[in-house]
């Protein structure tokens, strides 16, 4: 019997990781292969992307998905780990305006170099930087480039800003928030994330945790589970002959020309809609860059 494969769309609860949501979408299903395709701050809320035995084998590209989040920043005040649960570093007045401010963000839309936080779950010599910062150990992340698509300032109320920002994964909106404190010279850090969107889902699509575990103990949960198509948009679907799904469940590359298409991607499905293959164009054929292996 196929277990069950899929993604949870969930509306993660402030005080949680990523990694206690996982554990906990674990127990309560009883589904041994669980993963997630983005990591948020136990401060943060909002969509958070579980995956569903083999869908696990998704994270990957899931991970490489644009986020859009709601920030709200408090101004005059830096913190060592640039949120609300950090040492006070210092604080000083506020005095800008919000036409100074919005001037201010401007010069962050775009590709930008950005030093991720000290404490963070990157590793470093094998070890997590948040543990080295922990320990009182100097940390120097080497910066990494991001991308920045809009800053909108919705909410203006000195010291307290609200922003939404679309961007690139990889982005650290901590960091986000010191550099425009840094940039107005009075100081910033993060209060409050929730993420708006992940790649192609929203909150509108977001479970509430709540109505999730009330699901799963009545051992309605599977009802929740949505297709990992839907994960992929940008990688057009097709069904294949049988002869060549044959091909594409052993590893084997295409020719270009069995399978027509302009694009530079492929999601290939079998006639039950299971998903077979991702599939890749280089040069003249196609080649799987993840197979799926059917359930014994």
């Amino acid at each position: 019997m196929k277990g069950p494969a899929g993604l949870l769309v969930l509306d993660k609860p402030q005080g949680w990781t990523s990694h206690d949501v996982v554990e906990r979408v674990r127990r309560l299903t009883r589904v041994r292969r669980v993963g997630h395709a983005g990591t948020l701050d136990p401060l943060a809320t909002g969509v958070l992307v579980v995956l569903i035995g083999p869908a696990t084998r998704l994270a990957e590209f899931l991970l490489r998905h644009d986020k859009r989040y709601q920030a709200t920043l408090r101004l005059g005040i830096a913190t060592d780990t640039g949120d609300a649960e950090g040492r006070v570093l210092f604080e000083r007045p506020v005095a800008i305006s919000r036409e100074a401010f919005e001037e201010v963000l401007q010069a962050f839309i775009g590709e930008i170099d950005q030093i991720p936080p000290a404490f963070s779950a990157i590793r470093m010599g094998g070890e997590r930087l948040y543990e080295k910062a922990r320990r009182g150990e100097p940390v120097s992340p080497p910066p990494r480039r991001v991308r920045i698509d809009a800053l909108r300032l919705v909410e203006w109320n000195p010291p307290w800003a609200v922003l939404e920002v679309d961007c690139s994964a990889g982005t650290y909106i901590r960091a986000l928030a010191r550099d425009i404190g840094e940039r107005l010279g009075c100081g910033a850090h993060l209060t409050a994330l929730r993420r708006l969107a992940s790649g192609p889902f929203t909150l509108a699509d977001a479970v509430p945790w709540e109505a999730f575990e009330a699901a799963a103990r009545a051992g309605s949960w599977t009802a929740y589970l949505r297709p990992v198509g839907e994960a992929l948009p940008d990688w057009p679907p097709v069904t294949p002959g049988e002869a060549l799904l044959i091909r594409l469940r052993h590893g084997q590359a295409l020719p270009a020309a069995a399978l027509p298409h302009p694009g530079p991607r492929l999601r290939v499905h079998g006639p039950d809609g299971e998903l077979i293959a991702l599939l890749e164009r280089r040069g003249d054929r196609w080649q799987p860059v993840r197979v799926f292996p059917e359930d014994p």
